[in-house]
């Protein structure tokens, strides 16, 4: 049989009403919902419901909340017959969701984890202060020179922060050092420079108070040994030990997120499919460009959990 990587999507995936058809189908998603409300204070499913997608937004209610989604899924999933997978890894915040599916961290620790991270990120740096922007089209070297040059004082700092796939990497920072590297990486040839509608510069050193808090957080959490790999985000290496486990989840908070690698490293290991466990088919789309030749399935709903279970077999 071959291998199967299970990944698991970060912030931008989440939209309102998310997850009604899963909702009505397995008790698993809504148990699991109910259990992050009780850790938080407040019925999440009724936000995720309702929205505002302001509100759903927000990042202290967006990482929970997408966290809380994909380990729902991965628990109906599994409950459903679904074999466990041979490694697994998620975009920035999805880790947290790799975690918790390999056993290395409870969720309810989870979801209280990633509400404070998500409240430490967005008040590390003042609204307006950072931005970010995806550029599409051009390479990864011509993204990095051009960022350290615009890249003059510690006031001034823009650098890629999310290489997602080849052509497809995201920068962040200052305002002003953002808003120069979206014209000047125009000039060197991106087919688009787009600023991204986000208030904080995520994965960049700007985030440092936010890993210091996360540090002190995890301090006093149990993570254990995972039962299979987790791909790091930091390093695209695969992680076995809790030890590394939670020192590199405070360097993810500001460094940037290697996904190309980590898609890689996976198809390293031997595994031949793919299967994004959360809302949306964000990451999909980045293995269709990283490796076209490597299936990826969907388990957001009923139909779609049908055929992945047909074809993992």
């Amino acid at each position: 049989m071959s291998k199967t990587a299970f990944i698991f999507p970060g912030q931008g995936s989440q939209s309102v009403g998310m997850l009604l058809p899963a909702h009505e189908a397995w008790p698993q998603v809504a148990d699991t919902f109910a259990e992050a409300s009780d850790v938080l204070g407040f019925d999440l499913w009724q936000m995720a419901c309702d929205g505002p997608a302001e509100t759903l937004s927000l990042t202290a209610n967006t990482q929970p909340l997408i966290l809380t989604a994909s380990v729902a899924l991965f628990r109906a999933y599994r409950a459903l017959g679904g074999p466990m997978p041979a490694v697994a890894a998620g975009h920035s915040l999805g880790e947290f969701s790799a975690l918790v599916a390999a056993n290395s961290l409870d969720f309810s620790d989870a979801v209280r984890l990633v509400r404070q991270r998500g409240e430490a990120m967005q008040v590390s740096v003042p609204v307006g202060v950072g931005a970010m922007a995806a550029i599409i089209g051009l390479d990864d070297d011509t993204i990095n020179a051009t960022c350290a040059t615009i890249s003059r004082s510690n006031e001034h700092v823009v650098l890629a922060v999310n290489y997602n796939s080849p052509g497809q990497v995201v920068i962040a920072g200052h305002s002003a050092a953002v808003e120069e590297a979206v014209v000047a990486l125009k000039e060197a040839g991106a087919k688009r420079a787009l600023p991204l509608p986000v208030s904080a510069p995520f994965h960049t050193p700007l985030m440092t108070h936010a890993g210091d808090v996360l540090r002190e957080v995890l301090a006093t959490t149990d993570l254990r040994d995972p039962l299979i790999p987790v791909i790091s985000n930091v390093d695209a290496q695969a992680q076995q030990t809790a030890s590394a486990i939670r020192d590199l989840l405070v360097q993810q908070v500001s460094a940037p997120v290697q996904w190309t690698g980590c898609v890689a490293t996976m198809i390293d290991m031997g595994c031949e499919r793919f299967v994004e466990c959360g809302p949306g088919k964000v990451l999909s789309g980045l293995v269709k460009r990283i490796d076209k030749s490597k299936p990826c399935s969907v388990v957001e709903t009923p139909d779609d959990m049908g055929t992945t279970l047909a074809e993992l077999g």
